[in-house]
């Protein structure tokens, strides 16, 4: 059985915005620090990356706003101005006098000898690195048109970006852009993770993610609650040795309907992705003229067209969608199929055409031990909202996905999410290269493998999405992203799954 690591140290946790502001404070105070020690750790920590990120470059063009996070910018460019570094600070208000502890950094810019300019173009032209501290986390609203022409001048230039604690002008928690967005080469986030860094298209703004607790880590976990986990497939021990004296049916009778006329090759990847993946035995229900495509080259898979009633009841997990197309043959195949995990309950991953059939019949049916598994195309249809709806909060697009179907739903896509309607988990793996025809049907494969050999759901889903993507990262580390192919995966996966 697999045992799960799941780690509760803070940087596998995700926190909102707000439960950061709310108990930084605090926590500071119980690690005997005041918030402006916290700031100069800040200032420090973003100095430290961008050395790191670029440690030739002698001209630094720094931005800052009006909040803390400017204050940080500032500590960062005393940092660099000490060490040596030409560094151009410019602020949206440059007359203008801070206060707080980002007044106090601002002073300790200006009493190092800094100048506080207007930003110019021409700076983006001499510097080799810029510091993003022109926007926090507090933003929640579509930002300025002062800050909005400084981000599409410096995604413009080409130049690389760390930003601190957030790209400017992207909403933590729900990594929307709020009208522009800093697309940074590294983001170094403060004190707890927030979620918008994590997914969609705040994965992609942030670029690198680093995360610095600032030294209060221990006394933040202890006050605040997390929204969600990331998972890592090092959290995973792995399924234990086989016993010696088991056999193929101890592993799973696993039953993968698809493969409508057309669109042989989907059910064909779920089915020799599960046989990867460990299940013992592997059967694919598919179209009459599927039958050949399907079986060739892979004479593992027992294939059939006739009698879906006897294959369910052979069955001991279900994976239904991958090619199953929505015509006659495919509605027939689904309402046998759900009928009958209804009334035979037994593990079910639901995926593809499947869930949009399901978005036509959701009140039809009510399946207790069921893994969803939709891209934001398909999510869109069962919540009945656009694809961009869904995609400017993923976080709460997944949750009323598994809460309105009672299941454990995977919101696929860069940063995929998994929720249980009461629990949320990330994948940390997983690359672009990925973005390709057949690697969701792959992925059911692989959910309905590990659910055959007995795992139970949550634990499932946990470890093949982050067992799939982990795979594709593997594959694309020794051939590149580009020409992946869904079934380059299937070797990675049985090396994977063997450790």
């Amino acid at each position: 059985m697999l045992d799960t690591q799941l780690i509760d140290s803070l940087p596998y946790k995700l926190y909102r915005a707000d439960q950061v502001r709310e108990n930084e404070r605090t926590a500071a105070e119980k690690a005997g620090v005041d918030m402006f020690t916290l700031m100069k750790r800040a200032g420090k920590a973003v100095f430290h990356q961008s050395q790191l990120l670029l440690p030739n470059t002698d001209v630094y063009l720094v931005l800052v706003g009006q909040g803390n996070n400017a204050g940080d910018g500032y500590i960062a460019a005393i940092h660099a101005k000490k060490a040596g570094k030409q560094v151009l600070l410019c602020a949206i208000e440059p007359h203008r006098i801070l206060e707080g502890d980002a007044g106090k950094a601002q002073q300790k810019w200006l009493d190092a000898g800094g100048k506080i300019e207007p930003f110019k173009t021409d700076y983006l032209q001499k510097c080799g690195l810029i510091i993003d501290a022109l926007l926090g986390t507090g933003i929640n609203s579509y930002i300025r048109n002062e800050f909005a022409d400084v981000i599409d001048a410096v995604n413009g230039s080409g130049k690389p970006v760390v930003s601190i604690d957030v790209p400017s002008g992207l909403d933590a928690n729900t990594g929307q852009s709020l009208g522009r967005c800093i697309e940074a080469d590294v983001t170094v986030t403060f004190v707890g993770i927030k979620p918008g860094l994590t997914t969609g298209a705040g994965k992609q703004s942030c670029g690198t993610l680093v995360f610095d607790d600032l030294g209060i880590g221990k006394q933040f976990v202890e006050l605040a609650r997390s929204s969600g986990s990331l998972l890592n497939i090092e959290q995973f021990k792995g399924l234990a040795p086989r016993d010696v004296h088991s056999h193929k049916g101890t592993y799973g009778r696993l039953l993968c309907i698809g493969g409508n006329r057309g669109t042989a090759g989907a059910i064909r990847l779920a089915g020799e992705a599960a046989l990867r993946s460990g299940a013992g035995l592997v059967k694919v229900f598919c179209h009459e003229g599927s039958t050949v495509q399907v079986s060739a080259g892979r004479p593992e898979l027992m294939v059939t067209c006739d009698d879906l009633h006897e294959a369910l009841n052979w069955a001991s997990c279900v994976v239904i969608g991958p090619g199953l197309g929505q015509d006659d043959w495919a509605l027939g195949a689904f309402e046998l199929a759900m009928k009958h995990c209804q009334t035979h309950p037994k593990p079910m991953v639901i995926d593809a055409d499947a869930l949009n059939l399901l978005s036509k019949h959701a009140m039809s049916y009510s399946i207790t031990d069921c893994i969803l598994t939709p891209h934001a195309g398909e999510a869109a249809r069962l919540l009945n909202m656009s694809v961009d709806e869904v995609e400017a909060d993923r976080f709460n697009s997944v949750k009323q996905c598994a809460q309105r179907f009672h299941a454990t739903c995977v919101l696929k896509g860069a940063g995929t999410i998994i929720d249980n309607e009461t629990k949320t988990w990330v994948c940390q793996h997983g690359n672009p290269g990925m973005a390709t025809a057949g690697m969701g049907d792959v992925l059911s494969g692989i959910l309905g493998a590990l659910l055959a050999q007995g795992l139970s759901k949550d634990i499932a889903t946990k470890y093949g999405v982050s067992l799939h993507a982990k795979a594709g990262d593997e594959v694309a580390r020794l051939y590149g992203q580009r020409g992946m192919l869904a079934s380059d995966l299937f070797e990675a996966v049985r090396a994977l799954i063997n450790q």
